[in-house]
């Protein structure tokens, strides 16, 4: 009896953790990301925020694949991502890259209180977000 309780216990944690390893790139980025501020690129240089611009943005990241994106807490979009690995324009590096609405974003920096984005292209804007 005490064999199969092990058996399954290991099956348990082996299955918990195969889980929790397919879904860290784009399980690490679901969450509610409030914009901070972005950076221009080399080419067209500015710093905005919120104050300087004049109103706030709100992303979030679903589990199943959406992004819903606020200005001033009222949702003006509702689309889907997509987090994978591919190269980056600048270094053409491997990075984990995010597409929505339109664009590709390599991910910059990804933790449990910042993200940073920087458009995977010539641009080169950053944007950064808090949770």
């Amino acid at each position: 009896m005490k064999k199969y309780l092990l058996i399954f216990a290991i099956c348990l944690f082996s299955s918990a953790y195969s889980l929790e390893a397919t879904h860290v790139d784009s399980g690490s980025i679901v969450n509610t990301w409030t914009w901070e501020k972005s950076l221009g690129g080399s080419d067209n240089p500015y710093t905005s925020t919120p104050k300087t611009i004049g109103f706030s943005k709100k992303i979030i990241f679903t589990s199943n694949g959406k992004v819903i994106t606020y200005k001033n807490d009222v949702e003006i979009r509702n689309s889907t991502y997509v987090v994978e690995k591919g190269t980056g324009y600048f270094d053409h590096a491997e990075h984990d890259l995010v597409t929505f609405e339109g664009k590709t974003y390599v991910i910059e920096k990804l933790d449990n209180q910042n993200l940073t984005l920087v458009s995977n292209n010539s641009d080169g804007a950053r944007t950064i977000y808090k949770r």
